[in-house]
């Protein structure tokens, strides 16, 4: 099977990403994994970090990370992130906790494109924080 192949495209047309991921992404050839939105729950649906942003934004990485671990995936596979935040006093503690992870996950910060919502709330009102994913396999 061919390995795949994934561009980072930040064109000088138009301004740098304003934090820590890329305009756009190309992948060729592949086979896309989309992941449903991933809350602060533990492997037993406990929830975890309630009332903590940062706490809740580990979970949801890392439940992220076994998804695409049982799919035969990586974060380096990961082509779109979509990020949902309750309420603007969410974002920074968000970036502080992505800023923490990100260079783990994403060693060449290679990042991929995200898209970024606040909104007023999530399918459970300790939730504060939900991410989701595409990924692209060779």
């Amino acid at each position: 099977m061919p390995d795949l192949e994934r561009t980072i495209l930040n064109p000088s047309t138009v301004t740098q990403p304003l934090g820590a991921y890329s305009h756009s992404v190309t992948v060729s050839p592949g086979k896309l994994v989309y992941i449903a939105g991933q809350v602060a729950v533990d492997q037993n649906g406990d929830p975890v970090g309630t009332g903590d942003v940062k706490a809740q934004t580990r979970q949801v990485f890392e439940n992220l990370s076994a998804i695409l671990t049982a799919a035969g995936a990586s974060f380096t596979n990961v082509v779109e992130f979509t990020t949902y935040l309750v309420g603007r006093a969410s974002v920074q503690p968000f970036v502080d906790a992505r800023t923490e992870i990100f260079p783990t996950i994403f060693p060449g910060k290679d990042y991929p494109p995200n898209t970024l919502l606040i909104i007023s709330g999530l399918v459970r009102e300790e939730f504060l924080v939900e991410i989701k994913a595409v990924a692209a396999l060779p």
